[in-house]
Order: structure tokens, then C-alpha cells, then sequence
């Protein structure tokens, strides 16, 4: 394109210069007609002529000048129309690079906010493990102090069962202290029974002599031994005193524990056969007197080595 925008301004290139000179060589010859005139009279007309004469120079140089300007605009014009293209090169180079140092800011802001964003996640990251231990280191303290307050009631619940034990131990104790006592209390009322029981025994051996009284108290123990079973719990050493009430005819109304061996099941036991006997006919061999004196109610101890197996 240049080559042809380039075409025409070579073709006026010599007029132009012609042009130019011809008027550089027009403007000295009458700077020097004007140097070298000399001095007369004023004539009107020939002034008058002088001045259409340089009316006339003065178009023609006008037109001259502005046939120059013409064929420099149309030399020039090309040349604005390149300056044109070199501006606009020039401002797209400027806007070129504003957009380069814009996408650079940009860029270098959008690092430094990726900067500050890894930043602000590291410093949550360690804010959050800062929490976590805190929240672990809180955990274990209170697991500690759980365990601690689970020994301590431990240890108390094992100091109360201690006490218990050993309240549960005096008054077990106390109980068989009672127990014994009560029954050191029977025993000795037992062996005065026994005593009273002795005597009349030797009242009624004086009576009706001693086979009479100790075959009949052989025969309520013979009785008795046939209908009792021995409970599992039956010991040897064992003794229970029961009350047997009777009727002249022998028959028995009742039969009751005044005196316990200690064991349940072998009293039950005692007074279960002793009541199972029933009737004991022999009862009317004895006159009235002796049987409401000895036989209406008679006590008699019983133990599991006389009742036998």
C-alpha cells in the first residue's frame, strides 16, 4: 500500500520544485528592480501602472502559492495518513500495554488475595487444631476427674460396706450372745423342770412304782420315734422340749415347743409325730389323780439319737 500511496508524490515532486524555484527567481528579480530603480518625479500613471503591474505579479502569485499548497497538501496528505497510522500504532501499543499492566495488577492481585486466602485457611487450620487440643486436653480432664470421683465413691461405697459388714458381724454377734443367753435361760429352767420332773417320777415310783412311769414315758418316746422323719437339717447333739397335752383316755390334744433346739425344721418335726401318735390307750391303766397330776400335761425332750435314723 505504501508503494502506491508513494506513486503520486514522486510524480510532483519536480513540478513542485520547479514551481518554487521559478518563484525564488521571480521574488530576487524584483527585489533587485526595486533596488536599483532611480529616483524621479511621481507620475500618477505610471505608479498607477506599476502598482496593476504588481497587482497582476501578486495573482499570479497567489495562484502560484496556491497551486504549491495544493500539490504540498496532496504530498502531505499521504504523509498525515502514515503519521495517522503511526499515532494510532502508537496509542493501540499504549492501550496494548495499560491492558498488560492492568492483567498484571490484576494478576498480582489475584495472588496476593490467594496469598491472603491460603493465609486465612492456615490460620483457621490452626485455630481449629488449637481447639481440638484444648477440647482433647478438656476431655481428658474431665475423664481424669470422673475417675477420680468414681474411686473416691468406690471407696466409699467399700468403707460403708465395711461398716456394714461389721455392724452386720456386732449384731450377729449380739443376736447370738441373745440367743445363748435365752437359751442358758431355758436350760436352766430345763434342768429345774427335769429336777421337778424327777421328783415326780420318784413320787410315782413311791405310788406305783418305777416300772410303771418309766414303761409309760418309754412308750410316748417309742411312739413318737415310729411317726418322725428326720429332717435333713437334724444333728445330733440336738434337743427340743415339747408340751403334750392329753385327755385320760389318752388321747392328745396338743403339742407345742417350750424349749427350741435352735433348728426349725426338727422342732416341726417333733411336734408333727408327737401329734401324729394321736392316742395313747395305755394312759388308762393310771388312776385320775396320777394322770392329771403327771400325764394331762407332760414335757418331754426329744432329741434325734433317741428318736433314732
Amino acid at each position: 500500500m505504501r508503494e502506491r500511496e508513494q506513486a503520486p508524490s514522486q510524480s510532483y515532486f519536480w513540478p513542485v520544485i520547479w514551481a518554487v524555484a521559478l518563484h525564488a527567481l521571480m521574488f530576487a528579480m524584483l527585489f533587485v528592480s526595486f533596488a536599483f530603480t532611480p529616483e524621479l518625479p511621481p507620475a500618477r500613471p505610471v505608479v498607477q501602472a506599476t502598482l496593476y503591474q504588481l497587482q497582476s505579479q501578486s495573482q499570479a502569485t497567489t495562484q502560484t502559492n496556491q497551486k504549491i499548497a495544493g500539490e504540498a497538501q496532496k504530498t502531505a496528505a499521504p504523509q498525515f495518513e502514515v503519521e495517522q497510522l503511526e499515532q494510532k500504532k502508537a496509542d493501540d501499543q499504549k492501550i496494548a500495554a495499560a491492558k498488560a499492566a492492568e492483567q498484571k495488577k490484576a494478576e498480582e492481585a489475584r495472588k496476593a488475595e490467594a496469598v491472603k486466602k491460603a493465609e486465612a485457611e492456615k490460620k483457621a487450620a490452626e485455630q481449629k487444631r488449637q481447639a481440638d487440643i484444648a477440647k482433647k486436653k478438656a476431655a481428658d480432664e474431665a475423664a481424669k476427674k470422673k475417675a477420680e470421683e468414681d474411686a473416691k465413691k468406690k471407696a466409699a461405697a467399700e468403707v460403708a460396706k465395711k461398716k456394714a459388714a461389721e455392724e452386720a458381724k456386732k449384731k450377729a454377734a449380739a443376736e447370738a450372745a441373745q440367743r445363748k443367753a435365752v437359751e442358758d435361760k431355758k436350760a436352766a429352767a430345763l434342768a429345774e423342770l427335769l429336777s421337778d420332773s424327777v421328783q415326780r417320777q420318784q413320787a410315782l415310783a413311791e405310788t406305783h412304782g418305777d416300772q410303771v412311769a418309766g414303761s409309760l414315758d418309754d412308750l410316748i418316746v417309742k411312739l413318737v420315734s415310729e411317726q418322725w422323719r428326720r429332717p435333713p437339717s437334724a444333728r445330733n447333739g440336738m434337743s427340743v422340749e415339747v408340751l403334750i397335752e392329753m385327755l385320760p383316755d389318752g388321747t392328745i390334744i396338743n403339742a407345742s415347743v417350750t424349749r427350741s433346739s435352735g433348728d426349725g425344721p426338727f422342732d416341726s418335726s417333733a411336734v408333727q409325730a408327737v401329734r401324729n401318735v394321736g392316742r395313747i390307750a395305755e394312759m388308762q391303766q393310771l388312776d385320775r389323780a396320777t394322770f392329771d397330776r403327771l400325764y394331762r400335761q407332760r414335757r418331754a425332750v426329744f432329741k434325734p439319737e433317741d428318736l433314732g435314723l
